[in-house]
């Protein structure tokens, strides 16, 4: 079974009597444990997409099937859940809750999701980012580097078939990038992560092991797609 499948994905976009068109016919299969790059210029549809993909909105025609669930079939309520419990969604701001400590923001999708063991898995998983020695402390007593490390544990909290991720290097230096992909990359190999990111970022792209392109709303393989 595919961990994912795009199939005709359509987004128009309508403001009074004009339509512009984000996505058109886009289609797309990914492999599971598949590490896959989604590139293009800034408003080419990237991040339209990968909301299509994680549920949080919805196209005006095509199909968005992740391990066998249509969720263009859910309503808002089921897609949420969904969303909550097998997707994980990494974002270029780090989207931490502020007062909370490095454990307690990676704590929280577990008890929304009713999870009893969530404390263990926390302490682990911000072990695996290289922050154990950090859990206690607030997001602004971060780097900006450290920050996207919880928020990739706070995406890999509730054990999710997909992690995506929205430009998530994109306020990053270049070697604190470098250092967020490796991490990435580390993860999909231990865990069979199935991750796909978008970004403009060519060095930040090449890190994953298919390219595929998006431009005029469609999605194109890459010459080198796999490396």
């Amino acid at each position: 079974m595919e961990a994912l499948s795009l199939q005709g994905l359509y987004k128009i976009y309508k403001e009074g009597e004009i339509e512009t068109v984000a996505l058109r016919e886009a289609s797309l299969s990914v492999r599971p444990g598949e590490f896959v790059a989604i590139t293009g210029r800034s408003g080419s549809g990237k991040s339209t997409l990968l909301h299509l993909v994680g549920g949080l909105a919805a196209p005006s025609a095509g199909k968005v099937i992740i391990h066998g669930t249509d969720i263009t079939r859910l309503g808002e309520r089921e897609r949420a859940e969904f969303r909550r419990n097998r997707i994980g969604i990494i974002y270029q701001t780090d989207n931490l809750i502020p007062f909370l400590t490095a454990l307690e923001n990676v704590l929280l999708p577990m008890q929304m999701a009713g999870h009893k063991d969530g404390l263990k898995r926390a302490h682990q998983l911000l072990k695996e980012v290289g922050l154990s020695e950090r859990i206690d402390h607030k997001p602004s007593m971060l780097s900006g580097g450290e920050r996207q490390r919880v928020a990739i544990a706070v995406a890999l909290a509730n054990e999710p078939e997909l992690i995506l991720a929205d430009e998530l290097t994109g306020e990053l230096d270049s070697a604190t990038a470098g250092r967020v992909m490796e991490l990435l990359g580390i993860l999909n190999a231990s865990h069979k992560l199935t991750l796909v990111i978008v970004t403009h970022n060519k060095n930040v792209a090449a890190r994953a092991g298919r390219q595929v392109r998006i431009a005029d709303g469609q999605l194109i393989e890459s010459e080198a797609a796999y490396v």
